[in-house]
């Protein structure tokens, strides 16, 4: 009983050891890594999609809290896109261990337009994870969890269209579809895990075309 007991509590003092070291670890990081604190504008540019350095690292909203963006000091291209809007870009310099604020507040493009409700057809999507970014002929569109669910859904201009849905660390799915005048489809799929080499050249390295000046597609119909 009495080893027994020792183990026991040399197995607590090696944990207690180990989440010291931990701590010590991710303090010392802070002092080397700076971060990037998003804030919309508006309510519409929360669901924008942001670039760094030419890699899609996920949407205004999330990353913010544990997901804030953390990079080494230095020079980082942003870019963020959202469809209806100009692309807005921006050079970050990050210091070691500071928070840069951006606020993103982009241009409306003028020469977007939207489809109308009553004759074009409507996509949803079921897919998971709801997080991934969404592009419709190669341009980008949003994000799953915009266009999920009965009351949600992206309306597009009859007609083929291909459609891609990407995430880092996951393999692309890909499809085509060719919808009729006020057709509705649904795409249902879970995206397969992948290497972060799998990564689509939409979402990373060369940055993809914006939506503002694709005419096929819309925020989500509610």
């Amino acid at each position: 009983m009495g080893i027994r007991i020792r183990m026991i509590c040399l197995l607590c003092v090696t944990g207690i050891s180990s989440l010291v070291a931990f701590h010590s670890t991710a303090h010392a990081q802070d002092k080397i890594m700076g971060q990037i604190q998003f804030k919309a504008a508006s309510r519409a540019v929360k669901t924008s999609g942001v670039w760094i350095d030419g890699q899609y690292v996920g949407y205004v909203d999330e990353l913010k809290g544990r997901n804030m963006v953390r990079l080494l000091p230095g020079e980082h291209d942003v870019a963020i896109r959202q469809a209806g809007y100009v692309d807005f870009h921006k050079t970050a310099v990050i210091e070691p261990g500071l928070i840069l604020d951006i606020r993103v507040n982009p241009d409306k493009d003028s020469r977007f337009t939207y489809p109308d409700t009553k004759t074009n057809s409507l996509i949803r999507l079921q897919v998971q994870p709801d997080r991934a970014a969404v592009f419709l002929d190669d341009y980008f569109v949003g994000h799953v969890n915009e266009y999920y669910g009965i009351e949600r859904g992206m309306l597009v201009v009859p007609g083929k269209h291909r459609i891609k849905i990407a995430l880092p660390g996951f393999k692309t799915f890909e499809t085509e579809v060719a919808l009729l005048p006020r057709q509705k489809f649904t795409i249902k799929t879970d995206l397969v895990a992948g290497s972060i080499k799998d990564a689509d050249p939409l979402i990373r390295a060369e940055s993809p075309r914006s939506a503002s000046s694709a005419n096929e597609a819309a925020p989500p119909a509610r």
